[in-house]
């Protein structure tokens, strides 16, 4: 009696799930990236959005909060472009950019609070989700 092997599941969906991790975090570091952009903008027009506080220890000018939020942004779209080839460039840097975004965040939470929360939990399932994945579960492009 012979036995025939049967194919391993477990592999592909594994692959599958790395897959579809690297594209959440895409998608997501993609919509936080443009918010950024848009709260840049806002920032350096000087829009009445923003709360203005005083004696804050990081305390910076509105407009300058607004180019690094700006740079922020586009430097986050660029990456979850490359994030949506599941490129090994574009996970590490989506790490790094995720964490900046979430520094950046921190410093300016008096300014715009309830944006700068939700824009760090974004950030943080950004990193959760490109460092779950393992090098071997995704392709390097």
């Amino acid at each position: 009696m012979t036995t025939t092997p049967t194919p391993r599941t477990g592999h592909s969906a594994r692959q599958a799930w790395a897959g579809g991790l690297t594209v959440f975090a895409a998608v997501m570091l993609g919509i936080t990236g443009v918010v950024g952009i848009f709260r840049g903008i806002m920032a350096i027009a000087e829009d009445d959005v923003f709360v203005t506080t005083h004696n804050y220890v990081f305390e910076f000018d509105l407009t300058s909060w607004g180019w690094i939020h700006l740079i922020l942004g586009a430097i986050g779209v660029i990456v979850s472009l490359g994030l949506y080839r599941a490129a090994m460039w574009a996970r590490i840097a989506g790490v790094g950019i995720a964490a900046l975004i979430i520094i950046a965040n921190f410093m300016s939470l008096p300014y715009y609070p309830v944006w700068s929360v939700l824009m760090i939990a974004m950030s943080g399932f950004i990193i959760w989700a490109l460092c779950v994945v393992g090098h071997d579960e995704t392709t390097e492009t």
